[in-house]
């Protein structure tokens, strides 16, 4: 009678407790769909930038995670194809909503992107031409420059660990520069710290085997049937490395040297990802409209962003939990370094190309000035004001 007494009495506390419990799921994905969503629509420039703009979000502003735990999610989506800023966001919504936060957060972010290359695309297969929007970009291309590096400061910090991180962060870099294949530089200097650290922990019988996706050859399509075109971006989503001009490398070799797409759409597809916000590869849905309409268009965007949600759902039961391991962290703390490296040679790549007269390196200037005395400020206003800054001194 007592133990039915008991039972009775610990029960409205267990309901209130799953009730709780489910509230502060719901409100986890509602936190997760507003970021997101926010960030589809501002976060213009690229991965890198991207990268920057989440950490600023869920590490300074939310503090979500610590700076640890997100260059270990950033190191992690390195190592798998696909998009890595949008990997990105899919793992922090999984992290921290769960599955539907996995899905939710992950259409939120690349869903502003799809919907305006889509409508872009729509007016250029009637009018034949893009906007012209070279006054906007000359200012948004220092801006970004000196967003990033307002960012990846305090993770390069948090990443040099040891002397021999700092070394390899270093020849990561060069090597970068030198325009060796960064996929290449990343696992080898994962596989160096995870060898040192072996010597150093005389354990020499661990092994640690990484996921390795080899490119399949590229099959010459007969006739460009919706099924084909999915599957042609489907293959390009498994096995894709790196940033986005990968991609349109990708896309040279299936559809433009196939005759399927001209060299000129490419090129225009090329511009309309640096001037729409949110994830470069959604590009592909201005491409899949030009080849086969809307058809082409939903198919390859699905194709293409399909994987990286199945990659993540891979990795965020896996690698990270091996962060636990001796030898797998030392492996993630370079990649964390190499990580850090690549996107400072992005930087580098970029001011060289981008930061070449007294306009620009006004910009440049103002942009600096304002991102490190102003570290709170949202770095959308800084591209912005970057992008304002650069019509103004463009007309004079």
């Amino acid at each position: 009678m007592a133990a039915v007494q008991a039972q009775e009495e610990v029960q409205p506390i267990v309901l209130l407790f799953n009730a709780l419990n489910t509230c502060d799921k719901k409100s986890r994905l509602k936190e997760v769909a507003r970021l997101f969503l926010k960030l589809g629509f501002t976060a213009f420039g690229g991965p890198a930038v991207h990268i920057a703009m989440m950490r600023n979000e869920v590490v300074d502003k939310l503090k979500w995670f610590d700076d640890q735990y997100f260059l270990d999610m950033v190191g992690a989506t390195n190592l798998v194809p696909g998009p890595t800023s949008t990997e990105l966001a899919i793992l922090i919504s999984q992290k921290r909503a769960g599955w539907k936060g996995l899905l939710i957060g992950g259409l939120c972010f690349i869903m502003p992107a799809v919907i305006i290359t889509g409508i872009i695309a729509w007016l250029y297969k009637l009018y034949g031409s893009v906007p012209t929007i070279q006054p906007f970009v000359y200012g948004i291309k220092p801006a970004i420059i000196v967003v990033i590096l307002g960012a990846i400061y305090p993770l390069a910090k948090r990443s040099l660990k040891s002397v021999e991180l700092g070394i390899i962060g270093i020849a990561t870099l060069a090597l970068c520069i030198l325009g060796y294949n960064q996929l290449y530089i990343m696992f080898g200097a994962g596989f160096i710290a995870l060898a040192i650290a072996a010597l150093k922990n005389r354990n020499t019988t661990a092994s640690f085997l990484p996921l390795v996706l080899l490119q399949a050859p590229a099959q010459s399509i007969i006739s460009l049937t919706n099924t084909r075109l999915f599957f042609s971006f489907l293959k390009i989503g498994c096995i894709l490395y790196g940033s986005g001009y990968v991609l349109f490398a990708f896309l040279d070799s299936e559809f433009v040297q196939q005759g399927f797409l001209q060299r000129q759409q490419l090129i225009d597809a090329i511009v309309v990802g640096q001037f729409t916000p949110g994830p470069v590869f959604s590009s592909v849905t201005f491409v899949g409209y030009q080849m086969n309409g809307l058809q082409g268009a939903v198919l390859g965007t699905i194709a293409i962003f399909l994987p990286a949600f199945v990659f993540v759902g891979l990795l965020s039961t896996a690698i990270l939990k091996l962060r636990e391991s001796t030898l797998f962290a030392s492996f993630l703390d370079a990649v964390n370094m190499a990580s850090v490296a690549i996107i400072l040679s992005v930087c580098y790549q970029l001011g060289k190309d981008n930061i070449a007269d007294w306009r620009t390196i006004t910009i440049a200037i103002v942009c600096f000035i304002v991102v490190f005395t102003f570290k709170k400020l949202n770095s959308a206003w800084v591209i912005l004001g970057g992008a304002l800054l650069g019509y103004i001194l463009y007309l004079v």
